[in-house]
């Protein structure tokens, strides 16, 4: 049972131009998705830069204004409204944010960071406070005395843990992870990844994991849905999008994927070069006269894909 659903979600920034400062034409940042999340299940949403991932983590947040669609949360709508800063969607939907340097204040120590989202959503005394504190940091592997300290006094992966202690601060519901470890040294990737795995079966968490690496996003996510110019080109569980890729576009970014196993490097190299060709000899048909993908449609249960010029009744 689901406890958001987002229908046809659109987010679309005006160009304006003329004389009189008109709208002449929209950049369509995203063009309608529809997402579910379950309690304690991990989803990822995958994409080149530009496609739309972001976009789509900070308007469910309230960050970007909702074009058209809707955000159904606990079965109320929440689109677009404006919400008292304690509200319960506040405190059950939050974000680790890309930056994790930018999104630390270099003025605060960390016991005031950490403190700030427990005291607008949970009524504790300063010593219920103080322990909860130290619980978040022992949770994210920091030891206590880091709560004394202020941002610049810690490496790029602490700082990333910090973001984790001030996400989960208020028992969420929902952790929108946006690129959390891309900016990280490929062992500290490692640590921060498993540390939020532990945290998720520990708390029961579900997570919108976004991110351009099919790796990660592999060892993290329940359900994957690839994302094009806006739009899904493909959804489905972990083993449809990756032993199954039935998109185009999805068996281009899967050929990418770079193996360290020098066994069979050559063949790779000519799969992906096949799959390089297909999509240059084929890729029209699975994009309509404006470049904009089609509708998805069921394969399976659980796998849809993007329909093709064909199942349109194009030529």
């Amino acid at each position: 049972m689901s406890f958001m659903q987002i229908n046809d979600l659109k987010v679309h920034y005006p160009i304006r131009g003329g004389f009189f400062n008109t709208v002449v034409d929209n950049v369509y940042a995203v063009d309608g998705i529809s997402l579910e999340f379950e309690k304690g299940k991990a989803y990822g949403l995958v994409g080149e830069s530009g496609c739309g991932k972001s976009t789509t983590g900070k308007s469910i947040i309230g960050l970007e204004k909702i074009t058209s669609g809707s955000i159904i949360y606990e079965g109320e709508n929440v689109t677009n409204k404006r919400r008292d800063r304690t509200s319960s969607y506040n405190r059950d939907i939050q974000m680790i944010f890309q930056d994790a340097n930018s999104s630390l204040n270099p003025r605060k120590r960390v016991q005031d960071i950490l403190a700030e989202p427990i005291r607008n959503f949970l009524k504790l005394t300063p010593q219920e406070e103080s322990r909860k504190i130290s619980e978040l940091l022992a949770i994210v592997g920091m030891p206590d005395d880091a709560k004394l300290k202020y941002p610049h006094e810690f490496s790029g992966g602490q700082k990333q843990r910090l973001g984790i202690a001030r996400a989960i601060a208020t028992n969420p519901k929902l952790i929108i992870a946006d690129e959390p470890v891309s900016a990280l040294d490929l062992s500290v990737q490692a640590q921060v990844l498993n540390f939020m795995k532990d945290i998720q079966e520990e708390y029961g968490l579900s997570y919108l994991f976004i991110s351009h690496d099919l790796g990660v996003v592999k060892h993290m996510c329940d359900v994957i849905s690839i994302m094009y110019k806006g739009r899904f080109v493909e959804s489905g569980s972990k083993q449809d999008i990756y032993e199954n890729p039935q998109h185009i576009y999805t068996k281009r970014l899967l050929s990418a994927i770079p193996e360290v196993t020098p066994i069979g490097r050559d063949l790779r190299k000519r799969e992906r070069i096949e799959v390089e060709r297909h999509y240059q000899d084929e890729h029209k048909k699975y994009f309509d006269e404006n470049g904009r993908v089609f509708d998805l449609v069921p394969i399976s249960d659980t796998h849809l894909v993007a329909a093709t010029s064909e199942l349109k009744g194009g030529n």
